[in-house]
């Protein structure tokens, strides 16, 4: 809960900033290694998102790869959850390019008032 909390409150200064009363929807990117539950979030995004401009709001949540680069070889590729290795020699020091991110990708706003003069 405190994720989605964290998450309406750069919700809200986003749609301020623009002057957007409304969020029509939110787009977020999870990668596997985030920490972070996509079911969930979503169960608690309904919650959260009560008296604020996101009320009406449609989240959406994109999960990708997990990617990594060998530090021997060089390679770069797709990785398993619990196999962090390098995908063309195995090796298992690999760096983690992607895969732990919890983003915000994109914000529709509409609803959107004169900014002050």
């Amino acid at each position: 809960m405190s994720i989605c909390q964290g998450l309406m409150d750069q919700v809200e200064r986003i749609a301020r900033e623009q002057n957007a009363n409304r969020v029509d929807s939110i787009v977020l990117s999870i990668g596997p290694l985030s920490g972070v539950e996509p079911e969930l979030l979503s169960r608690a995004f309904e919650v959260a998102r009560s008296q604020t401009v996101a009320e009406n709001a449609v989240l959406e949540i994109e999960t990708g790869p997990i990617v990594v680069e060998c530090r021997k070889c060089g390679a770069s590729g797709n990785a398993q959850v619990n196999r962090l290795l390098c995908p063309s020699c195995a090796d298992w020091q690999v760096n983690l390019v992607r895969g732990d991110e919890l983003m915000l990708l994109r914000l529709e706003v509409s609803d959107i008032s004169p900014p002050p003069e």
